[in-house]
């Protein structure tokens, strides 16, 4: 038997989490009988040598996640026994809270255990600062009311203090910095020359409460993302969505300054349509009220100069005078074309996207129109669709039970519980039979209860699984299998007879896949790889047809989630702290960078909502989908969330899979498509896989 993951029984190997499972597995029944110093049989360690292992788990964490303050392991271990005294005078705190000597820093040995007193003496790379515990953080992180250094001396008493320099940055930029060349500020590609002496330098100053020292901070320095910019008081970044959209942002609001001037800037159409007129200000004017004799515009720019002269061009619909001479305009919806003559629609369901509707947009001369899916309902705004029919509901694992949080009343209930030393991991639901499946950890097995009757069963043995997902249309359950490399599935009226019965739909070639999410109605699945290489991918859900869907800028896409009224893949990025999505074809990448992402699990998305669970501060948040604003704590309990998904609780007769197609019963998911083992099994015997 392999010793690190089976143990020997009468028949031969079984693996080690069926141990003292409550389950006799072996005939003699070893398999639950206590050793020889009576405890019950341990489980192996499976971890490499910089990992360790949460006792009567298969679950790994890295050293340094041992007293680092936050539960890592489901029961705690990680944080028990830890040293609570400060060091003491002439010592120095590791990151597990051990102390050393603090001369031993930076002698080239693993003093501490954990490598942090070695970690220390590496060089942070520009426009980054350095914890006294040791980590690097971003610059534009120091002061922002967060706790980014697990010390917190990123948070000093003088934070809010900050001065605007009143002339040129120092030669000498704070403690063991030198001279640093800026170049002018840009925001929208327009210089911000605030300083004209001193060539477009901007600067910050803080001091430094450990040292009293006065240290300088560059705008330029804040290392944003190509897809942001940075405010130009230096105290972050903001997306390039939220440039000039009516909301401050940045907390000096520049992200709103100058958009009058914006004309015609990427990605923002021009301030003043075909029917106005620019006056000199910035501000718009109706067409009709130039050269009335009358200053409308605040300059007075709307007077005066050739307004006398005749309209007398061939225009397509309208001509008036202007100072500039007489003009063609063209009416609402319309701009006008390059002969300046004639006008041509505007297509605001391309141009505009998500923009112009929630759902579906159709264009007409002049206008648009919205529309919404079977299911949903056009608000009084034209713009927006919302959900007919019973209230949605979130399903949230939280340690030992599934939570269903109301999603317009935020009404909560418990409506599955399991052994407290079980914990429910990766969550799905079958819209079919109301059963919630969940990966249990402690014995390498799928589980399922029906939320009807409450009946609990065992679904497959002898998996180990980062992500499962049901196909409630072909009547399987798919998984992932991280160090195997695999997607693995089997069917869901499954029973357990001791022998697993599933099949390997994807093998090879693949780099730890992670998360996992499956469009039954197209034949369609698509995973994440968090492995050496990060990427997206698609194939269909018999394993075939399998290629990239994304593969840059991406670091650690830990959690997805499908909207499929958008037709549109969402992913939260762990390591970039940021949510991402794009068209399911891989087109129309969008990523915000969010500060309160930072260890998503699993993610769903309802509406106009996208909702994830986060590890480290035990909480389910919500997001607007489409900018990344108005954020909220839904849920927040002592344990961390996993398992992640917005369920159906009203279809009237969810029982055939016609009249799912006919009925939404899943309320965030439009019915619409085949799944060719949706009827009698494809003809299959046994497990039928989709194909389109």
């Amino acid at each position: 038997c392999a010793a690190s993951r089976q143990a020997a029984c009468v028949f031969g190997c079984i693996p080690v989490p069926w141990l003292c499972d409550g389950e006799q597995q072996c005939p003699d029944g070893t398999d639950e009988q206590c050793g020889q110093a009576g405890e019950c049989c341990a489980v192996s360690s499976v971890c490499g040598t910089k990992k360790v292992q949460c006792p009567g788990t298969h679950h790994c964490i890295p050293h340094w996640e041992l007293c680092d303050r936050h539960q890592d392991c489901e029961d705690g271990w990680d944080e028990e026994g830890c040293p609570q005294q400060p060091c003491l005078p002439g010592q120095w705190q590791c990151r597990n809270r051990v102390c050393i000597m603090a001369e031993w820093k930076c002698n080239g040995i693993d003093d501490c255990g954990d490598s942090s007193d070695e970690d220390v003496c590496a060089p942070c790379t520009p426009g980054m600062v350095r914890c006294d515990e040791g980590k690097c953080i971003l610059e534009s992180l120091m002061c922002d009311d967060k706790d980014d250094c697990l010390d917190g001396t990123d948070e000093p008493s003088t934070c809010g203090k900050l001065h605007t320099a009143a002339g040129c940055c120092p030669s000498g930029w704070g403690r063991g910095r030198g001279a640093i060349e800026l170049s002018c500020l840009m925001v929208m590609g327009q210089p911000h020359n605030l300083l004209p002496a001193c060539s477009c330098q901007v600067c910050s100053a803080r001091v430094d409460i450990r040292s009293g020292d006065l240290y300088w901070l560059a705008f330029l320095h804040l290392s944003c993302s190509r897809t942001h910019v940075p405010c130009l008081d230096g105290t972050g970044c903001v997306a390039q969505e939220y440039l000039c959209d009516g909301e401050k942002d940045c907390a000096d609001g520049s992200d709103e300054d100058g958009c009058a001037q914006l004309c015609n800037a990427p990605g923002h159409p021009a301030p003043c349509q075909s029917h106005e007129y620019p006056c000199g200000l910035g501000s718009c004017l109706n067409a009709s009220l130039v050269c009335n004799s009358q200053q409308d515009c605040a300059d007075g720019s709307d007077e005066g100069g050739n307004c006398s002269v005749p309209c007398q061009r061939s225009c397509t619909h309208l001509c008036y005078p202007s100072p500039q001479g007489p003009r063609c305009w063209c009416g609402p919806g319309y701009r006008l074309a390059e002969d300046g003559l004639s006008c041509k629609d505007i297509d605001e369901c391309t141009e505009w996207g998500t923009g112009a509707c929630s759902q579906t947009c159709l264009n007409a001369p002049g206008s648009y129109s919205c529309g919404c899916l079977p299911g949903y309902l056009l608000e009084p705004d034209g713009h927006i669709c919302k959900l007919t029919g019973p209230e949605p509901k979130l399903l949230v694992a939280v340690q030992s039970e599934v939570l269903s949080y109301g999603l317009r009343s935020g009404h909560e209930e418990v409506v599955l519980a399991t052994d407290k030393d079980h914990v429910v991991f990766s969550l799905d639901y079958d819209l079919v039979e109301r059963k919630a499946f969940w990966m249990d950890l402690a014995t390498e097995s799928i589980r399922w209860q029906d939320l009807n009757s409450g009946k609990k069963g065992t679904l497959v043995k002898g998996v180990r699984s980062d992500c499962i997902a049901v196909d409630w249309l072909g009547r399987n359950l798919y998984w992932t299998d991280g160090v195997a490399g695999q997607v693995l599935a089997t069917r869901l009226g499954a029973v357990w007879h001791g022998i697993p019965e599933y099949t390997v739909v994807i093998d090879g070639d693949l780099d730890q896949p992670h998360s996992l999410v499956l469009q039954p109605l197209a034949g369609l699945m698509y995973w994440s790889e968090v492995g050496s290489h990060s990427r997206l991918m698609e194939a269909s859900m018999d394993g075939s047809w399998r290629h990239v869907l994304l593969a840059q800028g991406l670091g650690w896409p830990t959690a997805l989630a499908l909207d499929l009224p958008t037709q549109r893949i969402f992913w939260l990025d762990e390591k970039l702290g940021s949510v991402g999505s794009a068209h399911l074809d891989g087109s129309s990448v969008k990523v915000l960078k969010l500060p309160w992402v930072r260890s998503p699990f699993a993610a769903a998305v309802c509406e106009g909502q996208l909702y994830w669970s986060e590890r480290k501060t035990w909480s389910v948040q919500q997001v607007d989908k489409a900018s990344g604003k108005n954020r909220t704590v839904l849920l927040k309990r002592h344990g961390q969330p996993h398992g992640l998904q917005v369920p159906s609780w009203g279809a009237s007769n969810p029982a055939v899979p016609a009249l799912l197609i006919s009925h939404p019963a899943h309320p965030c998911c439009p019915l619409s498509g085949t799944n060719g083992c949706a009827k009698s099994n494809g003809g299959c015997a046994q497990l039928c896989l989709p194909n389109p």
